[in-house]
């Protein structure tokens, strides 16, 4: 693994544009669970009730949703930021990142010191809401109180309108500029690196596609095989910090040479 790692340092110092893509396994390392793993909130709820066509019709599916997403905040909330997140940072400070393609809800890229503005949300984020019909913002932890305090459906103090997450539900529309601007970067780089993703989530798990097929190498850095992996340059199944803690080493040594 050793020479692999050495490998990829040196295509990441010597890259124009280095693309990170970052899924729900660097999340697990941060204590926060893998939703679709054995025992996750989706073994207790079923996702056919979370469709965004049903939160919008019913009474009873907002509350279920709101149920749902307040036992899958709770986590994300107490989350730090951990070692891979903290690599990926480092590169951005190196000026050795183009972006980060996250499909990851929680943020933490943003508190491991990621500026704004280079973190695409494919998903969007769990750390705030908003109206469903006026598209007024709230803070998300407010929201939370006022659920513990008032009701068991929030809704929008300006026009009575549903509240929600900004968060991407099953049926709902990805978001058009994010989404584009992925595959933009996607296209334009000259490495694309996935951590902690299965690749099996669409339309997010073609942006590796998008890059190899437009001359980017590919690395994957994720605990289990992917339906990725036959088409990447370097494949590493381990967990992501450790990787990411080496491989920064090795970055810093090659460009302090």
């Amino acid at each position: 693994m050793e020479k692999r790692i050495e490998l990829i340092a040196q295509w990441i110092a010597e890259a124009k544009t280095v693309v990170i893509f970052t899924g729900a396994g660097l999340s697990t390392e941060s204590g926060i669970p893998d939703f679709r793993s054995p025992g996750g909130v989706w073994d207790k709820y079923n996702p056919e009730d979370f469709y965004f066509d049903n939160f919008l019709a019913s009474e009873i599916s907002r509350w279920k949703y709101w149920q749902m997403a307040t036992e899958m905040y709770e986590p994300m909330k107490k989350a730090q930021p951990n070692a891979a997140h903290n690599a990926i940072a480092e590169l951005e400070r190196m000026g050795r990142l183009d972006c980060v393609i996250t499909q990851n809800i929680d943020n933490l890229h943003v508190r491991a010191g990621n500026s704004p503005e280079k973190v695409i949300e494919l998903h969007g984020t769990a750390m705030s809401v908003s109206c469903l019909n006026c598209r007024q913002k709230f803070d998300r932890d407010r929201v939370q109180e006022r659920l513990k305090e008032e009701m068991k459906v929030p809704y929008c103090d300006n026009c009575g309108g549903p509240l929600k997450p900004d968060t991407i539900s099953f049926g709902q529309a990805m978001p058009v500029r994010e989404t584009q601007e992925a595959y933009e970067r996607s296209s334009a780089c000259d490495l694309f690196i996935v951590i902690g993703s299965s690749l099996v989530v669409q339309p997010a798990a073609s942006m590796p596609v998008t890059a190899r097929r437009n001359g980017a190498k590919l690395v994957i850095i994720n605990r289990d095989p992917t339906p990725c992996d036959d088409m990447a340059d370097i494949v590493l199944h381990e967990q992501a910090g450790a990787v990411m803690t080496s491989l920064m080493h090795c970055v810093k040594k090659i460009t302090d040479r």
